[in-house]
């Protein structure tokens, strides 16, 4: 919903953290979640490591607003179902998540997220839905290989947005 927008991004920045530039990890150098990629597509050149560290809040967070949840269509979802949409599309892309929820809810997962996938995620129990995702997103990162080096630290990351999607339902 258009109203929790300002606490999904507070909580997704929570579970992000701040500088990282692990050596398994595929994302590299990343701040506040943001990727040096991704960043640099943002902004439209290239940026190098104390700009990627001076990363803030406030600067990114056009970036997630646009990029993220406008593109799961965050405003138009259930609360709940926005923050888990929301802050999937964060940590593996808005088309998989869009794909994830499509299967969820039994429409074609082809990304796009239109009036059929709308009109399916209205008449689905939100709770319902928050658990089948749940356990989808722990199925996808029990599958990377990365798993062993990250999977401790991405299941308490479904397990504590379970539990804030869930709460704001209900």
């Amino acid at each position: 919903m258009k109203d929790n927008w300002d606490n999904a991004f507070r909580l997704m920045l929570q579970s992000e953290g701040g500088f990282v530039n692990h050596p398994s990890d595929p994302g590299g150098m990343t701040n506040l979640g943001v990727t040096k990629a991704t960043w640099e597509s943002w902004v439209g050149r290239e940026v190098d490591e104390a700009e990627m560290r001076g990363l803030t809040p406030e600067k990114v967070k056009p970036l997630y607003k646009e990029w993220y949840w406008d593109a799961v269509r965050g405003d138009d979802l259930p609360m709940g179902l926005d923050y888990l949409m929301f802050d999937f599309a964060v940590n593996a892309g808005a088309g998989r998540a869009i794909k994830l929820l499509q299967t969820a809810i039994g429409v074609r997962a082809d990304g796009q997220f239109g009036p059929i996938t709308m009109g399916a995620v209205q008449t689905t129990d939100p709770v319902e839905l928050i658990e089948w995702f749940s356990q989808a997103k722990e199925d996808f990162y029990r599958s990377l290989t990365t798993f062993s080096t990250f999977g401790t630290g991405w299941l308490n990351r479904v397990a504590d947005v379970k539990q804030h999607a869930t709460s704001m339902v209900t």
